[in-house]
């Protein structure tokens, strides 16, 4: 098994530096109508992204290079064989891990935008806790009137899933410099929520900055907790140990409800909604928040604790 794999590994290094992508032209000109709708989706009120001089958010670069279902004239065939071998080897499962992208110079509405893209990197044969695999990285160079605008890495992991017992481990949040104050203060029963001491804007989920002012000074509010459903979808799968004990259905494994739910503040957070069956879920329906202690034997990390928003009886 070693020599097979030491030698998949040999020939995934020969396809690093081979093109994936050769003058691609991305579908659209850089656009106002898409800038204001990622703007909307992400809730980000900068000023310099609307108006006669509007530039489009740097972090939308990859979106002008997306193809959609039909793809791109230009994509060439040595991806493609990488990730065949891959298959073939039995690393049949891929996960995207992260990205790193650099601005050299504002996109503009009218900007028609063009791309190569290489494969940068195949990593040596790593074992993670999914499984056993490889990191493999491409870069793609955007440009706009001939001149380098930016560039984006993307890299996944190809890897053969681990075999192994399944366990009954609710899945826990990812926990980052950014948003650790949050999470120890859901540790705490405390329901905090970042303010820019600039502007006083509140925000949630956490972030490193203001999306109104872009000041990167800020404190926290105590939510009251006290809030309503601004949306919300029903989850449908199949039975998980995980997620065995319910009070909001009448079979712990039947479908429960996940909601946006507008806290008396102004910010929106997404979390379960309990205390009423799922079918009896309604915008606008008035919720409370509260904090469920789950316990995890053997976990390394010790209990977990996740805010949940019970329906409030005789309000709304």
């Amino acid at each position: 098994m070693s020599e097979e794999v030491d030698e998949l590994g040999v020939r995934l290094k020969a396809y690093e530096g081979r093109a994936a992508a050769v003058a691609c032209v991305g579908k659209d000109p850089v656009n106002a109508p898409m800038i204001r709708h990622w703007c909307e989706a992400m809730e980000d009120t900068h000023p310099a992204y609307r108006g006669p001089d509007a530039i489009a958010p740097p972090t939308m670069l990859q979106v002008w290079t997306m193809g959609g279902l039909s793809g791109h004239e230009g994509r060439t065939e040595a991806y493609d064989e990488l990730l065949g071998l891959l298959d073939e080897s039995g690393c049949t499962s891929v996960v995207a891990t992260d990205c790193e992208q650099e601005y050299l110079r504002p996109l503009r509405p009218g900007d028609e935008v063009s791309f190569d893209a290489v494969i940068e990197s195949v990593s040596d044969r790593k074992t993670t806790k999914l499984g056993a695999g490889y990191f493999v990285t491409t870069r793609m160079d955007v440009r706009a009137g001939g001149d380098l605008v930016g560039t984006h890495r993307f890299r996944i992991l190809k890897y053969a899933p681990a075999r192994r017992a399944p366990r009954a481990r609710r899945p826990r949040p990812v926990v980052n410099r950014d948003n650790a104050g949050f999470w120890e203060g859901v540790a705490a029963h405390r329901l905090l929520i970042q303010r820019c001491t600039g502007c006083g804007t509140l925000r949630h989920p956490w972030l490193p900055g203001c999306n109104a002012c872009g000041c990167l000074d800020w404190d926290t509010v105590e939510a009251s907790g006290g809030g309503a459903v601004y949306s919300y979808v029903v989850m449908h799968h199949p039975p998980f140990p995980a997620f065995t004990e319910s009070d909001h259905a009448a079979d712990a494994s039947g479908p429960y409800a996940v909601g946006l739910i507008e806290l008396a503040e102004g910010v929106r957070m997404v979390s379960t909604v309990v205390g009423v069956p799922h079918d009896k879920v309604r915008i606008g329906l008035p919720v409370r928040a509260e904090f469920r202690r789950y316990e995890d034997e053997g976990a390394e990390e010790g209990a977990l604790v996740l805010p949940v928003f019970r329906a409030v009886e005789g309000e709304g």
